[in-house]
């Protein structure tokens, strides 16, 4: 009972949220100035009461979390994995005691470091180094520990020559560095971490793993949330899965991850319209997905090894989007991208798009071993600021071994931690003593 750190016991947090309600046909002056007065009156009762103000005639309760228990033990390392709204940032602002919940009970034992965001409690005015000193304050700390790491904390940013320079400057690689390295390299027994290691580049997400490695090997707690399930396996002993703010599902990392992944429809056509996991400005969305062989006249339900497959990407521009990209991801089942690719990377420009149209990405020459993959989407209105749409692991396919390959043989194909790519090479062999068979080549 020492060792648990964070208890959550039936912990709830429910919002109001307003909808204006569908406009009639006909609606008479009589009617408006009625709805009008009932928004006013029910306006005042809200504000007498004590009640937050909703816009919106009608008010439905959405409940972010509902009825979730759990604990967590010193040094553990949990991750939070789930679909977009299900629930995992309102759980962090909740035990980092950001917002209150509606219900239920936490109790955290220890000091918390928190970066759910980018910047979390940094001023823009202020230059790094009283950036830190800042945050430090504000985590608890006194002076003189900060001190004591701030050189420490300086070097594992990499802003050494920006550490008396406004953050406001800073781009958002270095923000998230410095915001990061003040979390966990200062002496709080937890450190909880949102997905925002997804903005550093890819030498400071491996930098920043390792650091949480080090700090769970020191006997600190730390909760991660993230969508790369590489990420989350590889750190994590414990997983849990948040679904619609329920706590789903809470085991050894492998098995959950593997019973989330699960959840990904595996069909020929894929469908996303009303689908809420998503995010970019909407100003161009993706209705649907098909597999399709290669010329494009056959819907596929599963890919053969080795042999060409067209994907074909439907979409809505709601307004002219000048010169979009088009990019779409094939993913393993631990969430890792293996293959990554944007129109502009086959020379192809589009200059403009308006209403509906489809887009096909042509897979020639496919090295993906025999297994299941995922499908990540998106159209990129400004290119490494904002999408248009983003579709993260919205559906699977299956790549089967072809018969007709003898060289390439479902048995040898299915040896356990073989990987996912397969490379096409030759082997030679030169004899030193005579005795042996000529060497020969499969059919």
């Amino acid at each position: 009972m020492l060792d648990v750190v964070i208890r959550a016991e039936g912990l709830s947090k429910t919002y109001l949220i307003g909808h204006r309600r569908e406009q009639r046909r006909l609606e008479t002056l009589r009617d408006l100035i009625a709805g009008m007065g009932q928004g006013v009156v029910r306006s005042v009762t809200d504000l007498v009461k004590g009640r937050p103000l909703i816009a919106g005639e009608e008010i439905e309760e959405f409940w972010a979390l509902k009825d979730v228990s759990f604990e967590i033990s010193r040094g553990e390392v949990v991750g939070i994995i789930g679909r977009n709204g299900a629930g995992k940032s309102t759980l962090l602002k909740v035990l980092s005691r950001i917002t209150e919940p509606s219900a239920g009970r936490v109790e955290i034992r220890g000091r918390a470091a928190t970066l759910l965001e980018v910047g979390t409690g940094f001023h823009p005015e202020l230059t790094g180094r009283e950036n830190i000193f800042l945050n430090g304050a504000i985590l608890g700390m006194r002076r003189s520990e900060i001190r004591k790491k701030f050189d420490e904390i300086v070097d594992f940013a990499g802003v050494e020559m920006f550490v008396d320079t406004p953050v406001k400057r800073y781009s958002s690689g270095m923000y998230v560095r410095l915001a990061f390295a003040v979390a966990a390299h200062l002496d709080s027994e937890i450190i909880i971490v949102d997905e925002v290691l997804a903005v550093g580049d890819m030498v400071f997400q491996k930098k920043c793993l390792g650091r949480m490695h080090s700090v769970a090997r020191e006997g600190r707690t730390v909760i991660f949330v993230s969508h790369n399930m590489a990420s989350i396996e590889e750190l994590c002993d414990r997983a849990v899965v948040m679904k619609a703010g329920r706590l789903e599902q809470d085991g050894p990392a492998s098995t959950v991850i593997s019973h989330y992944l699960r959840d990904v429809p595996g069909r020929s056509a894929f469908e996303f319209d009303g689908l809420a996991d998503r995010e970019g400005s909407g100003h161009a969305v993706i209705t649907s997905a098909e597999l399709l062989s290669a010329d494009g006249a056959t819907s596929l339900s599963s890919v053969a090894f080795y042999q060409p497959f067209r994907i074909r990407i439907h979409y809505t521009a709601n307004q002219p989007l000048e010169s979009p990209r088009f990019g779409l991801a094939i993913l393993s089942q631990r969430g890792e991208r293996l293959v990554l690719n944007e129109n502009t990377e086959a020379c192809v420009k589009i200059d403009c798009i308006q209403g509906h149209g489809h887009v096909d990405c042509l897979v020639r020459n496919p090295n993906l071993l025999p297994g299941e993959y995922y499908l990540e989407l998106w159209i990129v209105e400004i290119p490494n600021v904002l999408f248009a749409d983003h579709l993260h692991m919205v559906a699977s396919f299956r790549v089967d071994p072809d018969p007709e390959q003898s060289w390439a043989s479902s048995a040898a194909l299915a040896i356990p931690n073989r990987g996912s790519v397969f490379f096409d090479c030759d082997w030679t062999h030169q004899a030193l003593e005579t005795g042996c068979l000529p060497t020969r080549k499969c059919s």
